[in-house]
């Protein structure tokens, strides 16, 4: 199917854009789970190109929408061998209001968890050749270092979080990262290896994302990516990181 039949299959009809997971009543707000998403950018052709999926049917979050690659932290995460740390404003933009005790060794598990969740979702390994492979006791971690690959956080770049609205039944503290394409390790349009997590992976310019059913935190970090990918590495280093949580009177924007 071509990216602009898969577009027109699945155009975005406003009426449909909530989905029936709210919690009923006066039952108390689900506590947010730390999440991560990755998102790959490809600047090869004449407008850049990201990589999205559709979420399995049988999911009990967001069902059949299109979104990035991502998940749940894993505690492991943030005890993963790296081959480069991240860069210190990144790290410090993921430390301001983090939730519970801020720490370096959990943010940079927050990208090591983007990192992971795109291999098992997508098959596409983010990082550097390593010679030899490594060890780990994570099954998970374990499938990723069995391709002769260290994670490498360096060309990760952090520019987006959002948490969950209350109303909802699950709820997550996402952590949205970008890194360009270049950085896979092998050929990025070999996706036969990911989990069926994720369905009819593709590369889309930003308007052909736009068209697809998105979750609507998904279209505000799209915008937000658009502005971004048209400055320089030294402008887009110093914009601010939207952060947007909800509060009874709605949505808050903040920055980080």
């Amino acid at each position: 199917m071509s990216k602009n039949e898969q577009a027109a299959k699945a155009v975005f009809d406003p009426k449909n854009s909530r989905n029936q997971e709210y919690r009923e009543g006066k039952a108390p707000a689900v506590r947010p789970k730390e999440a991560a998403t990755l998102i790959l950018v490809r600047r090869d052709g004449p407008k850049p190109q990201v990589l999205m999926g559709k979420r399995h049917a049988g999911h009990k979050f967001m069902p059949n929408k299109f979104v990035f690659p991502g998940g749940r932290v894993d505690p492991a995460d943030s005890r993963i061998a790296v081959s480069d740390d991240l860069r210190r404003p990144v790290k410090e933009k993921l430390l301001k209001k983090m939730r519970g005790t801020p720490s370096e060794a959990r943010a940079r598990g927050m990208a090591l968890a983007a990192i992971r969740e795109t291999f098992e979702e997508t098959g596409l390994i983010v990082g550097k050749p390593c010679p030899e492979i490594r060890r780990t006791k994570n099954p998970d971690w374990q499938s990723y270092f069995d391709q002769k690959v260290l994670p490498a956080l360096g060309a990760m770049d952090f520019f987006f979080r959002a948490i969950t609205p209350p109303y909802r039944t699950k709820r997550f503290d996402t952590r949205f990262f970008t890194v360009d394409a270049e950085h896979i390790q092998g050929d990025m349009h070999d996706i036969a290896g990911g989990s069926d997590e994720l369905l009819e992976v593709h590369w889309l310019t930003l308007d052909d994302a736009r068209g697809l059913d998105l979750p609507n935190i998904t279209r505000v970090v799209l915008d937000e990516l658009d502005e971004r990918l048209v400055l320089s590495t030294q402008a887009a280093a110093k914009r601010p990181v939207p952060f947007v949580y909800f509060r009874q009177a709605g949505p808050i924007r903040e920055t980080l």
